[in-house]
């Protein structure tokens, strides 16, 4: 847990319940509140012109998300979306903050969290810029195992190749040519169309 939820509790957080699918804030809306997640998994994400979507995170339970425009005063850089039946708890700004003056070790705590995703997100755009699919790929496999895994050889990667496209920014057919490419070379395995790193 990012913060304890009887702590945000104390301090005025509510919880509540998203239906899958059901948006919790949109791009461009002020931030006003501080979220972490009880149970369920949520996605940010931003939609271009065209209707396609680019996943800037997926979190999970016992992980906050929303947080950084709190700091600076600036609108959700994106759009927030329950990905199955979540609960989240939902606390306004103020108290977030004093909740971070009465307990230095939280504030700690949310320092190697924001220095984590920048240097995620710093490693994820190198491997970006990268034109070869299965570099892409390969890199956010990568990054997946690194995060679920506690030294398997193989884990089962919990995303569709749509959504596999929608982190590395490639079309939905070139991820499914690819894969299968890269289960010949036996980089991937596909077992009843799941895919395992």
């Amino acid at each position: 847990m990012q913060i304890d939820p009887n702590i945000l509790i104390a301090w005025g957080g509510v919880s509540k319940m998203y239906l899958k699918n059901e948006n919790i804030f949109f791009e461009e809306n002020p931030a006003r509140f501080y979220f972490q997640i009880l149970d369920g998994n949520v996605k940010m994400s931003n939609l271009n012109n065209d209707g396609k979507e680019f996943i800037q995170g997926i979190f999970k339970s016992g992980e906050s998300f929303g947080e950084p425009p709190l700091f600076l005063n600036e609108n959700y850089p994106a759009t927030a979306t329950a990905l199955k039946e979540s609960v989240v708890i939902k606390l306004s700004k103020d108290s977030f903050f004093k909740i971070l003056e009465a307990y230095p070790d939280i504030q700690f705590n949310f320092l190697k969290v924001f220095a984590k995703r920048i240097y995620s997100k710093a490693s994820t755009n190198r491997d970006l810029i990268n034109n070869d699919p299965s570099h892409r790929i390969i890199a956010f496999l990568d990054s997946i195992k690194k995060e679920n895994s506690e030294n398997e050889k193989r884990i089962k990667i919990p995303f569709t190749r749509q959504e596999i496209a929608n982190f590395t920014g490639l079309r939905v057919e070139t991820v499914i040519r690819t894969l299968l490419k890269m289960e010949k070379e036996q980089k991937v395995e596909i077992i009843d169309r799941k895919l395992y790193y």
